[in-house]
């Protein structure tokens, strides 16, 4: 397994430790949740062209 660093903005982090409050989770299984999910939001998406070329991924 690789290991990531990902240095999330004081909204962000806020938001991730409340939804590990609400659901009885750490932190890691909330990052590693919201990863899965927006990789899965991204298969077949034209949003990974975005990806590749640095620009926004949201549509």
């Amino acid at each position: 397994m690789r290991r990531f660093e990902f240095v999330a903005p004081a909204s962000t982090a806020r938001d991730i430790e409340r939804l590990a409050r609400e659901y009885g989770l750490t932190e890691q299984e909330v990052v590693e949740q919201l990863v899965e999910l927006g990789m899965q939001e991204l298969d077949g998406d034209a949003s990974r062209e975005n990806i590749r070329s640095g620009g926004d991924p949201r549509p």
